[in-house]
């Protein structure tokens, strides 16, 4: 049965978004995704015609898709702690992956070698991820100002994904779980 386009151009989304969380954004290249997909270089080019619109439209995905999910998270429950521990596995689940990482978090790493397309992307990502902490954040902590609530939800952001590169660079997901207990015991997340 032949793939449609659309097809096609999951395949090398699905394949690129591999590659970025296993290697990173400097590792994508159109000739090995075709080779992996099984088509031409030519057609990738065709779905995206740069690099640079490839890595946007992951990160763009990437973040829909958390968003999506976070979203149901915050339906679901009330309870912060729930919420918390939800989303700390998110991270978790990516280094259970064969040793991934969070795809907008490798691509932060190697900012200064992304397309502006693809930068402003990965801070929509992080806008979005330090919205939905302050709104958990909000339903333990009521009576904290707005702005308290986004500089905590900040360095709520910035320690788990640092908590997962620090594993991932360890090769060690105990890692991980030993630091989110900790920020748990230290109150850092609720």
């Amino acid at each position: 049965m032949a793939r449609t386009k659309t097809d096609m151009r999951e395949a090398v989304m699905t394949a690129a978004r591999t590659t970025v969380q296993s290697h990173g954004y400097n590792a994508l290249s159109f000739r090995e995704l075709a080779k992996e997909v099984g088509i031409k270089s030519a057609s990738v080019h065709y779905h995206f015609p740069t690099k640079g619109d490839l890595g946007a439209a992951l990160a763009r995905r990437y973040t829909e898709e958390g968003a999506a999910y976070l979203a149901e998270l915050l339906a679901t429950s009330e309870d912060a702690t729930w919420c918390m521990d939800k989303y700390t596995e998110i991270f978790r689940s990516a280094l259970a992956n064969d040793n991934r990482m969070c795809l907008c978090g490798i691509m932060s790493a190697e900012l200064d070698d992304l397309p502006v397309e693809v930068r402003a992307e990965v801070d929509k990502f992080a806008a979005m991820n330090v919205g939905w902490l302050a709104q958990v954040l909000s339903r333990a902590r009521s009576s904290v100002s707005e702005q308290d609530l986004q500089e905590h939800a900040m360095a709520i952001f910035s320690a788990i994904e640092g908590a997962q590169l620090v594993a991932r660079g360890c090769r060690d997901i105990g890692i991980y779980d030993r630091t989110i207990r900790a920020y748990r015991a230290t109150g850092l997340i609720p």
